[in-house]
């Protein structure tokens, strides 16, 4: 018997003053418990209960040990408690992984106004275009983009995240403007090599059917932002998430080209290190999220009302 559960025993015998009572109450046999009161007073070296047919009460000794074993149970039970408001409430540092342009650009705003809404979360944002193992780095919730493999991890499911071809019209005025996805062939091209590493990108037709087609140019970056300062720079066509070419296709620096040949989008997914008892802070944070990211949020100043 382990000793939590020894303490409880201890505790019900001297409170209902039989063994029979006591054991019931737990679930355990009377002999059990009574080889453990055995055990637990040999290992002391002293008496702790008197026995008579009358019933069971505590010695000297006894009354001393049942109050230390009360004091116990009173300070698992307020562990309990709380663990349970702490796994049910809003409170605490919450610890939240994702890419470098999307932490950036989306992700700040909204933990931002997801801190003014619960005062009681105190956030640690971490940016790496790399994934990061949930588990070994203490996160509580990462965003991700892709298709997601198989594992452990919780995950929910919250949008996605569409792409699009841009080019400044400076370069279109200086170089054409594509109709087709062939013509990137004679045209520069920006590669954002941590997604585009081949060097190839797809296209789906608006009859149906896809394309994928080879492109080069003069940039090759694994990192968006420079990506879209020189397609802004009139260096080239780049395909670029809408969220990271938003504000330039507001302020005119770039315009969307081959609107009818979609992109292929991705999913945007929370993972989390388990599925099963997901604390209180992470699952309100996510649904936060689902909200915000409701509905063509690429298309919305991050924070903005859905």
């Amino acid at each position: 018997m382990d000793r939590i559960t020894g303490v409880q025993l201890f505790a019900r015998i001297v409170e209902t003053g039989s063994f029979s009572k006591a054991s019931s109450d737990l679930g355990i046999t009377q002999p059990t418990a009574t080889k453990h009161v055995a055990a637990l007073e040999a290992q002391l070296g002293a008496r702790l209960l008197n026995r008579n047919t009358r019933g069971v009460s505590p010695t000297e000794i006894g009354t001393l040990y049942y109050e230390k074993c009360k004091a116990i149970q009173r300070e698992l039970e307020e562990a309990d408690n709380l663990a349970a408001l702490l796994q049910s409430t809003v409170r605490g540092q919450l610890r939240i992984s994702t890419s470098v342009a999307f932490g950036r650009r989306v992700l700040t705003p909204l933990a931002l106004k997801f801190m003014r809404e619960h005062p009681d979360i105190t956030i640690d944002l971490s940016f790496d275009d790399r994934y990061v193992n949930l588990v070994e780095q203490g996160v509580d919730v990462a965003l991700r983009m892709g298709r997601l493999a198989d594992s452990a991890l919780g995950a929910r499911y919250l949008g996605v995240n569409p792409w699009l071809t841009a080019a400044s019209p400076e370069y279109l005025q200086r170089r054409g403007t594509p109709r087709t996805p062939a013509e990137l062939a004679q045209h520069d091209c920006l590669v954002y090599s941590s997604v585009q590493g081949d060097d190839r990108w797809s296209f789906a037709a608006p009859e149906g059917g896809a394309s994928s087609v080879p492109v080069k140019g003069p940039l090759r970056s694994n990192n968006l932002s420079a990506v879209l300062a020189a397609c802004r720079a009139g260096l080239g066509l780049a395909v670029l998430p809408w969220y990271v070419a938003r504000e330039s296709l507001a302020d005119g620096a770039v315009v969307a080209v081959l609107a009818d040949f979609a992109l292929p989008t991705q999913e945007l997914h929370a993972v989390f290190p388990s599925p099963k008892l997901v604390p209180g802070k992470v699952s309100t944070f996510i649904d936060f999220l689902k909200i915000q990211l409701d509905g063509p949020w690429w298309q919305r100043a991050p924070g903005a009302s859905s």
